[in-house]
Parts: C-alpha cells; sequence; structure tokens
C-alpha cells in the first residue's frame, strides 16, 4: 500500500510561489475570419515570404491525405465545429503586422487546396452525392456560402515572444494523434544541432539507402533516424529501461546537444556521410539497410538502421581505413534475434546489437 504524505501548508505556499513564478502571461484576442479572407491572407505575397498569414519553419509539410482534408471540407459543408487556429502576431524590425500560425496549417492547406480545386472530393461517408466534387463543381449559391464560413481564431499579441509561441505549439500537439514525435521537436525543441538533423535529412544517399516514400518523409522519418543514429552513437550507453518507449532517450539527447557548448557540426557531417557511404560501398545494393518486397522497396526498421549504422560508425572510430572480410553476419540467425522488435527492452540488448556489428566488422 502506497503511503499518501501529508500535504503541509509550508508544501502549498511553496507550490503557489512556483505557480506564480512559472506562469507566462499570454495576451491574445479572439477573432473569426470568413474562409475567403484566411484564405486571401495566406496567399497574398506569399511568394515574396510576406503574406500576412504565415507558416513559420517549424512546422511541418503537408501531411494530410486527401481523404483527411476532404472529411474537413464535409465538417464545414456541414456547419460542424471546427477547432480554433491558433496564431501569433509577430514584430519584427519591419512590424508587418504579420501573423505566425500556430497550429492550424494544415486546415488553411486544405483550404487552399480546395478553394483553388486542387483537391477533389473522396470517399465522403454522409455527403456521398459530393463525392468526386471540386471547389467548382458545387452550384454558385454554395460557393459562396462556403467562402462565408467563419472560423474563430485566437491571435497572441506581439506580446508573445519565440519561446512562448513554440511552447503553446508543443502543448497544443502533446496529446495528439496528428503529429508524430519528430514534429512535435521540431516545433519544440529548436537548436543548432536539431538544424544540424534537418540538413543531414534531405542527404540524398540515406534518401535513397532508406527508401523513404513521400508520406514518410512527410512525416519527417529522415529526421528521426538521423537523430536516432547520433544519440546511440554517442549515447547508448546511458539508454535505461526507463526509456523503454525510446522517446524520452532521444529528447534527453537532442536538448542535450542543442545546448552544448562544444557541438562539433563538421565533424558529425563527416562522420555520418563516411558510415553512409561506408554502407554504400560493402554492403551490395544496400540491401540490409531496406528490404525488397515483390516489386517496391520498403523502408527497414529502425533499430535495424541503428544496429547498421551505429555499429558501422564505432567500427570506423577504432579502425578509420577498415576493409570489411565479410557482410554475411548480417542475414545470420544472431542479426535477427539482436534486431527483432523488443530490442529496446533492456540497456544490455542495446549495447549487444550494436556491439555485434561493430565486432563482426573488426572481426573481434
Amino acid at each position: 500500500m502506497v503511503t499518501q504524505l501529508k500535504i503541509t501548508d509550508e508544501d502549498k505556499e511553496n507550490a503557489e510561489i512556483e505557480i506564480r513564478d512559472k506562469t507566462k502571461r499570454v495576451d491574445y484576442n479572439t477573432l473569426e475570419y470568413p474562409i475567403e479572407v484566411i484564405i486571401q491572407k495566406y496567399l497574398e505575397g506569399r511568394e515574396e515570404d510576406e503574406n500576412e498569414l504565415f507558416i513559420p519553419d517549424y512546422q511541418r509539410e503537408m501531411s494530410w491525405d486527401d481523404d483527411r482534408q476532404s472529411k474537413f471540407i464535409e465538417s464545414l459543408i456541414l456547419g460542424l465545429p471546427i477547432p480554433y487556429i491558433f496564431v501569433a502576431d509577430i514584430s519584427g524590425s519591419e512590424d508587418l503586422a504579420r501573423l505566425e500560425i500556430i497550429d492550424g496549417t494544415q486546415r488553411i492547406r486544405t483550404l487552399t487546396r480546395f478553394i483553388k480545386n486542387e483537391l477533389k472530393l473522396q470517399n465522403l461517408e454522409k455527403l456521398k452525392t459530393l463525392n468526386g466534387f471540386t471547389f467548382e463543381d458545387l452550384p454558385l449559391p454554395r460557393q459562396r456560402r462556403f467562402k462565408r464560413t467563419t472560423i474563430k481564431m485566437i491571435i497572441l499579441t506581439k506580446e508573445a515572444n519565440e519561446e512562448i509561441r513554440r511552447d503553446v505549439f508543443e502543448r497544443i500537439n502533446s496529446g495528439s494523434v496528428e503529429l508524430n514525435e519528430m514534429e512535435k521537436r521540431r516545433g519544440g525543441k529548436p537548436g543548432k544541432f536539431l538544424d544540424l538533423v534537418e540538413e543531414l535529412s534531405k542527404y540524398q544517399q540515406l534518401l535513397d539507402l532508406c527508401s523513404f516514400t513521400k508520406t514518410e518523409i512527410a512525416k519527417r522519418d529522415p529526421q528521426e533516424y538521423v537523430l536516432r543514429f547520433f544519440a546511440f552513437l554517442n549515447n547508448y550507453q546511458n539508454y535505461s529501461d526507463s526509456d523503454r518507449k525510446v522517446h524520452k532517450f532521444l529528447n534527453n539527447y537532442l536538448e542535450q546537444e542543442n545546448q552544448s557548448k562544444s557541438l562539433n557540426i563538421d565533424e558529425m557531417k563527416r562522420e555520418f556521410y563516411a558510415v553512409l557511404e561506408f554502407v554504400r560501398k560493402y554492403f551490395p545494393d544496400a540491401l540490409h539497410i531496406y528490404r525488397k518486397t515483390k516489386n517496391q522497396y520498403e523502408p527497414t526498421t529502425r533499430i535495424k538502421f541503428e544496429s547498421i549504422c551505429v555499429g558501422v560508425a564505432l567500427a570506423l572510430r577504432e579502425r578509420p581505413n577498415l576493409t570489411p572480410k565479410s557482410t554475411d553476419f548480417l542475414d545470420s540467425q544472431a542479426f535477427k534475434d539482436y534486431t527483432k522488435s523488443d530490442t529496446y527492452s533492456s540497456q544490455n540488448k542495446v549495447t549487444n546489437r550494436i556491439h555485434y556489428v561493430r565486432d563482426q566488422l573488426l572481426g573481434n
């Protein structure tokens, strides 16, 4: 039985002091705009990066598929409640009164596609007669009513700095299934190391080796693979059973490196490039990095990717000019056992799978 400690008056007083100390004043206004006006604010000046309503760099690309977009449009036509769009009034050296979208980019992009006749409605469950319709296929009165439909918007005042905006973004999405872990990291944990992860995630050799689909790229899977590579390479000894879901482990490493004063960007790039070149050169057709099923390639598991790439990196640290005698061990039952889906269950398994690849390459 768990013993409940009594909360004293001193505890309550200390709690109140902490709440007051940590509370940030966030001023905001609530406005309501017609869809037509929202789209206008988003599109006018977008090419010159001067549009009033803009998407910041920490937001993700379009990731809703056409089914999800169609369902959103259907909800608007039916008059169902729509979540608020969160934006922030930005003031810079040139005060253009721009509004940074904190939450709502997928909805605004969907509205834009629909109004521009780039989205054909599909798989609607309530308004089945609209399947196959674009915006211009709607009767003119319905088009006008749709454009007059209003969406509520929370506007943080210009006193809300970047830290507050990113904090709002992270908290809005922390319990959401719409953003995966890597997308939330981009929104809530900016820094030099994350910038490096972003850069390396676009490296063509990584994309080729892992055969990411467009959907996986939109979900920022390449960024997560890069983050996992460095986190396990430089910190796998500190992985613990409490990090079983791995996200905590990755988040802690990301924050640590973002704050590091001794981050060697050039050296990290060099090592990353060297590992991928080694894999390309010595693992025939890179088939051990991704698997082939029927007529297409599908990305390998994250565990297998980490096992190979981190193992290679450790081997190259010991022997930079390494030429492996064989890579047949990647087809062995031992390697398959090491890279099963439950491999994160203990620190020993994490260490064993990485060391197995390293030792096989070094001939130990």
